[in-house]
């Protein structure tokens, strides 16, 4: 992929704008980006600085650029367009948003169980290393992040590396799942090709409207949305409940059960 310090200009696959957005904040660039939806005439602009977001002051103010940063990255295409240099100041702009950390919670974030699972397939057999030049800033790191780090200095596989990092498995995956994501991985070997990712037809819209996805959502995005409502929604799980209120959560686990089987 281009350096997208000074300039770029591209439409961006889905998975590819995470990797642009890392590439920013490491890079530590300032200037305007550009993000528009494909076949929409206008689009949403973020003030870079210093690989920065600008951002208003408050939580309600970062949680709505969190919001939109995200929304973009769960497209299937996105034209982004970077120019590099540029000096604005958006008013009541005062506090940031680092790319590089934010990309990186982002992408951690994502890592359940059954992802943890199918990355492991994945990188079985596979001697994994660091590209340098896309490596994290190890001013950002914590000592655990520089064990993994360090554990990655020379190819190794993935059962060589943990006990070089010192660290819990899960969060050796998340890392790793990180680092795949922004495309800092170097791989030797043949890594296992991801299963395909099933997406729903139209006959499933009103069980995905229940369970509250979109409809490009994947298998994984099912599954963590029936659990978080199950959590929600299990009798037993609420056990002040009166009699009316629990005969109201049976119903809706119900439905929400029917849904979420009806789609996997």
């Amino acid at each position: 992929m281009r350096d997208p310090a000074s300039y770029l200009r591209r439409t961006l696959e889905r998975g590819e704008l995470v990797r642009v957005l890392y590439r920013l904040g490491r890079q530590t660039a300032s200037g305007v980006l550009t993000l528009t939806t494909t076949g929409s005439p206008r689009g949403e602009i973020f003030v870079l600085r210093r690989g920065a977001v600008m951002i208003g002051e408050g939580e309600l103010a970062r949680r709505a650029l969190v919001g939109r940063l995200a929304r973009f990255l769960s497209l299937e295409r996105t034209i982004a367009v970077f120019e590099g240099g540029v000096t604005a100041y958006p008013p009541g702009a005062q506090h940031q948003l680092p790319l590089a950390t934010w990309t990186r919670t982002h992408l951690e974030q994502q890592l359940d169980s059954s992802l943890a699972e199918m990355l492991v397939r994945e990188l079985a057999g596979v001697r994994i290393s660091l590209r340098p030049d896309l490596a994290p800033d190890l001013a950002t790191c914590d000592e655990a992040d520089r064990r993994m780090l360090a554990a990655m200095a020379q190819p190794r596989r993935l059962d060589q590396i943990w006990p070089l990092a010192r660290t819990p498995r899960f969060r050796l995956l998340a890392f790793l799942h990180f680092l795949r994501g922004v495309d800092a991985l170097a791989l030797e070997g043949v890594a296992a090709d991801p299963p395909p990712v099933r997406r729903f037809e139209a006959r499933d819209d009103a069980a995905r409207r229940l369970l509250g996805v979109d409809g490009d959502a994947d298998v994984e995005t099912v599954k963590r949305a029936y659990r978080r409502l199950a959590r929600s929604l299990h009798p037993d799980l609420q056990p002040d409940a009166d009699g009316e209120r629990r005969r109201v959560l049976e119903r809706r686990f119900a439905e929400v059960t029917a849904a979420y089987e009806s789609l996997i």
